[in-house]
């Protein structure tokens, strides 16, 4: 399986906050920390706010932090919440799709049967096991 940017995002936003959970950051913070674009990332904390697993606060000296422990978070919820409208194949799509093989198809089970057993791995480890650890500061000279 493959997960979407916005997954890989939001993942990477969460572990960086479970390492410290009663700190607030800001998005600027964490697109540097990780190189990516702070364009996207903003609309992956929107979802991460919408979906309840960070709290955010505007204005000066506002950002985000968890919302909830991070050791009562799975990653398998986290992807499903962040996957929800990404069929994993066309025919997985609320409409059906444009797929040629359906009705005949007999990879969809196959492929959802997999899909389960990845988000169910995934249901076993919480942010608190993943949490990425603050890079180290440099000593003054």
């Amino acid at each position: 399986m493959r997960l979407t940017a916005f997954t890989d995002f939001g993942l990477r936003a969460l572990m960086r906050l479970a390492s410290e959970p009663s700190r607030s950051f800001t998005t600027d913070e964490i697109a540097t920390e990780f190189a990516i674009s702070r364009h996207h990332l903003i609309k992956v904390v929107r979802q991460l706010a919408a979906t309840g697993y960070v709290k955010t606060q505007r204005g000066t000296g506002g950002g985000f932090q968890l919302a909830r422990p991070a050791k009562a978070i799975t990653l398998g919820e986290v992807v499903r919440d962040l996957e929800d409208d990404q069929p994993l194949v066309e025919c997985f799509r609320d409409d059906g799709g444009d797929c040629v093989l359906t009705p005949r198809c007999r990879l969809k089970k196959r492929l959802s049967a997999a899909r389960n057993a990845f988000l169910e791995e995934l249901d076993k480890t919480t942010l608190a096991e993943c949490a990425y650890p603050a890079p180290p500061r440099r000593a003054a000279a």
